[in-house]
């Protein structure tokens, strides 16, 4: 009777661990075809509009097999680009991705600036996020939320690396895994990031490829992951 009363403490303590853990994911808009029509094929962007909005579902995956099917998923996504390629592309893309965020049992969190997807990141409870991914275009100082969407080749909503400490470093658990998925990040924000927060954050010296993602699979690098 002691070994089972023990055995069912020990699994109700793992089962409030697991329900204290967060995972956060911070997914950009796409560009729109209009403008990247206007570039030479191999500097073109977002084919797809979903490229972000994909890896972020197989990220959720992954999530998932990793630490339980009723992990707490947050899903930051970018609403303007959203709106503005749905507009473009003539369909409900906003409707879809909230159907996506039900059927997938996660908390969906629409922002339209950087300023916003840093207050839905702080809201979480202190060593709470176990995982943090950013999906989306980038360069070596910024999460660029948008891209590409109003002007062509220009941002007009990110996350700057002089902007990282508003992250409240509190909210990340011990041992915490950041990933950024966008480009160039690990050249200079990964080391920002880690000044910043205490956590470490795995970037990329130089490009992303998004392609896989319609076959199921993570992006790809061309170049090298640093932390």
């Amino acid at each position: 009777m002691r070994v089972r009363l023990l055995i069912l403490l020990m699994l109700g303590l793992l089962g409030l661990a697991n329900a204290a853990e967060h995972h956060v994911i911070l997914c950009g808009g796409p560009a729109l075809r209009k403008w990247e029509n206007l570039r030479v094929e191999r500097d073109q962007h977002d084919r797809w509009w979903a490229n972000f909005i994909r890896a972020s579902t197989l990220r959720m995956v992954e999530i998932r097999r990793a630490y339980g099917k009723e992990a707490k998923i947050t899903w930051i996504v970018y609403r303007p680009g959203y709106v503005a390629r749905g507009a473009e592309d003539g369909k409900p893309y906003t409707k879809w991705i909230t159907e996506q965020a039900t059927k997938r049992n996660v908390t969906l969190r629409w922002v339209s600036s950087g300023s916003a997807a840093i207050s839905a990141i702080n809201n979480h409870p202190s060593k709470s996020v176990v995982t943090f991914d950013f999906f989306g275009h980038s360069n070596k100082f910024c999460f660029l939320l948008d891209y590409s969407s109003y002007i062509m080749g220009v941002s007009k909503a990110w996350i700057h690396q002089n902007e990282l400490g508003k992250i409240r470093s509190s909210i990340f658990a011990r041992h915490a895994q950041c990933q950024s998925w966008g480009c160039h990040t690990g050249e200079s924000m990964s080391a920002v990031w880690k000044r910043q927060t205490g956590k470490t954050l795995i970037g990329v010296r130089g490009k992303t490829n998004y392609e896989a993602v319609g076959q199921g699979r993570m992006p790809t690098v061309n170049g090298s992951w640093v932390r």
